[in-house]
């Protein structure tokens, strides 16, 4: 079984005893974090599409807050002699998804 949740303003698939990384959520290592209602769940092949949400709670178990791989953003302006280099690492949560439903 699998379900899409809207976590943080973006859709994830979720499975159940599977990890997922999401955008910086609040809570302490170790927490349990409720990530809202399904927007669709699949069961065995029968799938169900929710207008907008399902009553489905998707719970999970927050594992450690990480970082995301350096994203460089260069600037360079031709014969001027200017460029500048900016760079950024983002920042995850690793949630372990406990139960659908």
């Amino acid at each position: 079984m699998y379900a899409i949740v809207n976590i943080a303003g973006k859709q994830t698939k979720v499975e159940a005893n599977k990890f997922v990384y999401a955008h910086r959520l609040a809570g302490n290592v170790g927490d349990t974090v409720e990530l809202g209602k399904a927007l669709l769940t699949d069961s065995d092949g029968t799938i169900t599409i929710g207008s907008p949400t399902l009553d489905v709670t998707v719970t999970g178990t927050i594992l450690s807050h990480v970082q995301g791989d350096k994203v460089l953003v260069f600037k360079k302006k031709r014969r001027k002699g200017y460029k500048k280099l900016n760079g950024h690492r983002q920042q995850f949560t690793k949630v372990m998804i406990n139960s659908i439903g």
